[in-house]
């Protein structure tokens, strides 16, 4: 039987051979099928920047979580809010068993990041096309590095970074998944090493919460940070670095993918002078009680 290994930090290629682009993503398991949404960043780098004009959502779709399917770009470039020369960053996916819709939370903003917004998009099938339905400062906030936590009973929560990364704020969700509710709460202000917190990845394990987070440096990785909770909503206890590594392995985390009882970290090491060619960290993260450990793997397999 053919071993499924993950290489971290390996050019990662699609099954028709072209290196995947799905930056800053997460994935959805949806009847027995992964789907992976992330940044399509295939454009060229402006010269003397490190700007990427937008493209869209890419979807890549795999059964083993090695093989992926190019699936096309399922929410591409357009006017307004998803014009070519603004930012469209870490779109998650989650899907409404109620009204049978998968639904696309995304950091929106202009490029000069001075919009800090959430953008929603919509659409009956995984692999799209999502329709777009536009964005809000969710409940009057900023809204910057974000993901989308779906619960075990249902609920939905979006979770962001805002007042300039000093905080990272915890939304609920309306039951259709398409706006926030107006309760929230405001998570870690009294801990901003390295200029604040960002890319939150949320999960959940044996009843208890975890959420892991970066620093503020800009597209130079730092030490993460993970905190865990009996309630989504906190109170929050920080319990540090999962890892050795003051730089995570030269990644930043962007999702925590569950497989039962067993969990893989997704991290981004960004290339900021070529970022379609940003590579991706997936290693597996271990879980006991309330502590979290990452170690590094030049190679390991996931099944």
């Amino acid at each position: 039987m053919r071993k499924l290994t993950i290489r971290p930090g390996a050019v990662w290629l699609d099954t028709a051979g072209k290196p995947i682009q799905a930056h800053g993503g997460g994935i959805l398991l949806h009847d027995g099928m992964y789907y992976w949404f992330g940044e399509n960043k295939e454009a060229p780098n402006n010269p003397g920047t490190t700007r990427v004009d937008v493209i869209g959502v890419g979807c890549y779709s795999s059964r083993n979580l090695v093989d992926w399917k190019n699936e096309g770009v399922v929410l591409p470039a357009g006017e307004g809010d998803l014009h070519p020369s603004g930012v469209l960053e870490r779109p998650k996916v989650v899907y409404n068993r109620t009204t049978r819709q998968f639904v696309m939370w995304m950091h929106i903003d202009s490029a000069d990041y001075r919009m800090a917004a959430a953008g929603v998009a919509v659409s009956d099938r995984a692999t799209g096309p999502y329709r777009y339905l536009g964005s809000c400062s969710p409940n009057g906030n900023e809204s910057r590095d974000m993901t989308v936590f779906q619960d075990s009973d249902g609920r939905a929560y979006l979770v962001h970074s805002s007042d300039k990364n000093s905080v990272i704020v915890i939304a609920d969700l309306t039951d259709d998944y398409l706006r926030p509710t107006g309760h929230y709460t405001r998570h870690f202000d009294h801990q901003v090493p390295n200029g604040g917190r960002e890319s939150p990845a949320l999960f959940k394990h044996d009843g208890k919460y975890f959420i892991i987070t970066s620093g503020c440096t800009g597209w130079l990785p730092n030490a993460a940070q993970y905190a865990v909770a009996d309630s989504i909503h906190g109170p929050w206890a920080v319990k540090g670095n999962p890892c050795n590594s003051e730089t995570t392995f030269d990644s930043q985390n962007t999702f925590v993918l569950a497989l039962g009882d067993r969990f893989v970290f997704m991290a981004d090491r960004w290339n900021k002078n070529n970022l379609r060619d940003s590579r991706y960290v997936w290693l597996p993260l271990e879980v006991e009680g309330k502590s979290l450990r990452l170690q590094w793997w030049d190679r390991w397999e996931i099944a």
